[in-house]
């Protein structure tokens, strides 16, 4: 629960305390935008230094069974599609 609290209080501080939004979809934007930096690029100590992504990477290779689909192919990238409408 603390973890989960911490990183709600993360997310809260670098977005809605810190810019003010026109729209909801604006903020929509801003918060996939800052979590998918988050996921990618921030190492973490309670990870051991990895990034979240990398660390379900090492997770996935070594105990593939645990997983359900190929949690790389569920990241966002080039092929992924979203559509944000900054006009609302």
């Amino acid at each position: 629960m603390a973890r989960r609290e911490r990183i709600n209080r993360t997310i809260k501080d670098a977005t809605v305390k810190r810019f003010h939004y026109e729209s909801h979809n604006q903020l929509l934007a801003h918060l996939a935008d800052f979590m998918a930096a988050y996921n990618l690029g921030r190492r973490l100590k309670t990870l051991s230094g990895l990034t979240p992504y990398e660390s379900i990477a090492k997770i996935w290779t070594s105990e593939p069974d645990r997983f359900i689909v190929h949690p790389l192919h569920q990241m966002p990238g080039l092929n992924t599609q979203r559509q944000v409408n900054y006009t609302n």
